[in-house]
């Protein structure tokens, strides 16, 4: 009989630990498909002129003998 209280207090935490992380999952999206324009208005860019900031960069880089660095996304193991 002292086996099966731990074992139903473990069943019940992990119930109740299922139960409030489905909370954090909705059924339906946050951004619904037609609000998703708003997200994609070039205002929304973290960088305004993308050209002109990379060719900066890569003078940047050519100077001071170093890449990366800078922010962008991506890893590994920088073989390339």
């Amino acid at each position: 009989m002292g086996f099966a209280q731990p074992l139903a207090r473990r069943l019940l935490v992990a119930l109740a630990a299922t139960a409030a992380l489905s909370a954090c999952a909705p059924l339906e999206p946050w951004v619904k498909p037609y609000e998703r324009e708003n997200l994609a208005d070039p205002i929304m860019a973290f960088d305004r002129y993308p050209v002109s900031t990379a060719y900066l960069d890569h003078v940047f880089e050519a100077r001071e003998g170093a890449r990366g660095a800078t922010g962008s996304a991506g890893g590994g193991c920088g073989c390339n």
